[in-house]
């Protein structure tokens, strides 16, 4: 029952769209499964700092997208707006940040296609803790918003993985126990206040 109700919080949640940029990085062993390494961002919150290792070849549109997104600063200043605790942090939504909007509903103005292959180690080994992934309102609806896990959750593979948090897993579990009102909302802001790609 609960793995049904956080199913349906992240449905009807998120973001749109997508351009890319492709490079080749090496290969590491994770888990049961070799992941293809992309670069490294860096997260500045007011909660502290966390790595995000990027995951090149199972999903080379959503981190081409979200390398471009924070290079244009996209996400600086934005907002953690929902927190479940032993479950998801999320983020990536500009219309949280404003004084009016649906918080929840907003992105950059475009949507992008799911990468939910199979064949992939990052799918293979699902929704683990630390596991960065794509937020959508349904099929291809990808945009700016996306959730790091704080627990191991057994989700229908339905949301695009492509990164997974590799430094500072306890700044992000900070976040994810910090109080919150209705909507999941954090009752204080978890701002971004920006994000530095290591290429």
């Amino acid at each position: 029952m609960k793995t049904i109700l956080m199913v349906l919080v992240l449905v009807g949640v998120a973001g749109l769209g997508t351009y890319w940029i492709l490079q080749d990085y090496g290969v590491v062993k994770s888990g049961t499964a070799n992941v293809v390494n992309g670069p490294i961002a860096t997260v500045e919150t007011s909660y502290g700092n966390f790595k995000i290792q990027f995951y090149q070849d199972d999903a080379p549109k959503t981190v081409a997208n979200f390398l471009k997104l924070a290079g244009q600063k996209f996400y600086d200043g934005l907002t953690f707006h929902r927190v479940i605790k032993d479950f998801m942090i999320q983020g990536g939504d500009p219309e949280c940040s404003k004084s009016k909007g649906a918080c929840g509903s907003g992105g950059p103005g475009y949507k992008f296609e799911d990468e939910l292959s199979p064949a992939t180690a990052s799918y293979v080994q699902g929704y683990k803790k630390g596991v960065v992934a794509m937020a959508n309102s349904g099929p291809n609806t990808n945009g700016s918003q996306f959730f790091i896990m704080v627990a191991d959750v057994a989700l229908p593979h339905q949301y695009a993985i492509f990164g997974k948090v590799v430094d500072g897993q306890e700044v992000v579990d900070a976040i994810g126990i910090t109080p919150t009102g209705a909507n999941d909302r954090p009752t204080e802001p978890v701002v971004i206040k920006k994000i530095i790609i290591e290429q």
